[in-house]
């Protein structure tokens, strides 16, 4: 798997029009954390100095294929003083696959100051995960993210609120170190934030064989965080229901601080006899 900078790094092919680098996958659909975050360079590319991204709304209205070019279309839709509008189409081979409307924030503005606090949990380095024990489909997804070191937290090892539906929580952060570059770890953690927030619908349902999608994905970027340094992902996921889940995640860094938070509907449908939940190639592709 290719690295999270390798990933990032757009060719430019004229004003406010980018392309991504072909990576190799094991999935047969473009992973989305990719595109998601793909799409938001191409924003800030066109944004300049002074202002940070401070949220995200995004739709996947097409699967990806990974062995295919993207190209990203940015729509300059308004720069205000202090805050400035994108809008992002993917495409591939003249089909969009992917919208997004990213909104950017000027730095130095100032105001009221509160956050949720993390609630305890054990720390990564007490958690180990052995792959050879996880579902067939679980270690897939391992093997795709092997530039990320993601740690969950037992289910027993979890404080449980009896009025949640469904909960999870991860440790994740990227293996290798990444430049002191603000912007580089937001878009990183577009694409990260896209792991294992889907999994936690299934909490409840363990058994069940469904088949597993990305529908639309939001975020919020609250204060600055290193995507390669510990970053705690709290999940639930409140409702499923028709074939659908929403799910929930707040990111925190591992002082306690909440950095960023994101909500995603994903489909969630019975699985019809002889699919896959989550389409790979086999090994001798």
């Amino acid at each position: 798997m290719a690295g999270i900078r390798e990933i990032l790094n757009l060719e430019r092919i004229d004003r406010d029009i980018y392309r991504g680098p072909v990576i190799e996958s094991i999935l047969q659909r473009t992973f989305g954390g990719q595109v998601a975050a793909q799409s938001l360079v191409a924003a800030t590319r066109t944004v300049e100095e002074g202002y940070e991204v401070n949220s995200l709304h995004a739709y996947f209205v097409g699967p990806g294929i990974p062995d295919v070019p993207t190209v990203f279309l940015v729509d300059r839709i308004r720069d205000g003083r202090s805050f400035v509008s994108r809008h992002v189409k993917a495409v591939q081979n003249g089909n969009t696959i992917f919208v997004m409307q990213a909104s950017f924030h000027r730095t130095g503005d100032s105001g009221i100051e509160h956050s949720d606090k993390m609630r305890p949990v054990p720390d990564p380095e007490e958690i180990f995960v052995d792959t050879d024990k996880l579902p067939s489909v679980t270690r897939l997804l391992f093997d795709e993210w092997a530039e990320w070191d993601i740690r969950p937290v037992p289910p027993e090892r979890i404080d449980h609120d009896p009025y949640r539906a469904s909960e999870q929580k991860v440790w994740f952060r990227s293996r290798s170190e990444l430049p002191d570059n603000p912007t580089l770890h937001v878009c990183t953690l577009a694409y990260m934030s896209d792991m294992t927030l889907l999994t936690s619908a299934l909490v409840p349902h363990p058994e069940a064989k469904l088949q597993e999608a990305s529908l639309d994905h939001a975020m919020w970027f609250l204060r600055p965080f290193r995507a390669d340094e510990w970053l705690l992902y709290d999940q639930v996921s409140p409702s499923a229901h028709a074939g659908r889940a929403l799910t929930h995640g707040r990111l925190f860094n591992r002082s306690g601080e909440l950095v960023a938070v994101v909500t995603q509907e994903g489909l969630t449908r019975t699985l019809r006899p002889g699919a896959k939940n989550v389409p790979h190639k086999a090994p001798e592709e």
